[in-house]
């Protein structure tokens, strides 16, 4: 099993080395130690850490936030600051940055030795964990998505109070919408259905089966009216609670 490699991003020398020896003891890789915001950045791109460990008070014009900020979206890697600040402003500034933990460099003695290790361990622990769950399910809903957008019928989804999330370009012809207009706009704007009885959009909330429906009229964006046939399924969870409802519809054909 590979040794998770850490990065820490740290200004002061001698708390950067306390920091790498704490790792190092609890059986992680140190990829290296970095002292400014803008370094932290270039060695993320070069080193790729499976984590990295990051002040807010740095060398450089680039403090950590920002630091950590560039890192998630441009590598999408997980960031624990550990760090001296605890007033409330840089808490609500740090978290927009969605930091996979915020510690306090008192907590373990990097300020007053000697000091304990097992917190900053359960948390980078944790933080492996939902960043590796998080990238997994990121990657089936990619998967998920590819399928739907290469299917022959329209396919709209939408949450638990009928606000779009996904169309794919048969559903965007079909409804004159294209996907990133009606995302979370209501089904019903988006979908102008004349006789909803037949599509039975109840089902949302309702059971658990699947609803058929034929020769049903929608009105696309332009105003044309289409005669549609399809289905309606809830999006159940494990406890089944309702999540959302999925459509498939085609343009009707006759015979």
């Amino acid at each position: 099993m590979a040794v998770a490699q850490i990065m820490v991003v740290e200004d002061e020398r001698i708390t950067a080395k306390d920091i790498q020896s704490a790792l190092e003891s609890a059986g992680y890789g140190v990829a290296d130690l970095v002292f400014s915001g803008e370094e932290a950045v270039r060695k993320a791109k070069e080193l790729q850490p499976d984590l990295v460990l990051m002040d807010i008070k740095l060398e450089g014009k680039m403090d950590g936030i920002e630091a950590a900020t560039q890192i998630r979206e441009r590598y999408d890697i997980p960031v624990i600051y550990l760090t001296a600040y605890s007033n409330s402003g840089i808490v609500q500034r740090a978290k927009t940055t969605e930091p996979a933990g915020y510690l306090l460099k008192e907590q373990f003695g990097f300020l007053t030795k000697p000091f304990e290790e097992s917190e900053l361990n359960t948390t980078i622990e944790i933080a492996l964990y939902n960043h590796k769950i998080e990238r997994r399910l990121r990657n089936r809903e990619q998967w998920l998505a590819a399928i739907l957008k290469s299917v022959s019928d329209a396919v709209i989804a939408t949450d638990s109070k009928g606000r779009i999330k996904f169309m794919n370009p048969v559903a965007e012809e079909l409804t004159g919408w294209i996907h990133e207009e009606a995302l979370g706009e209501d089904l019903d704007k988006i979908l102008k259905i004349l006789n909803k009885e037949s599509a039975n959009l109840s089902s949302v909330s309702g059971n658990n089966m699947t609803n058929f429906f034929d020769k049903t009229v929608i009105t696309a964006k332009d105003g044309t009216k289409l005669l549609v046939s399809g289905s309606t399924t809830p999006i159940k969870d494990e406890t089944g609670n309702a999540e959302g409802l999925v459509m498939v519809f085609r343009k009707y054909m006759l015979n």
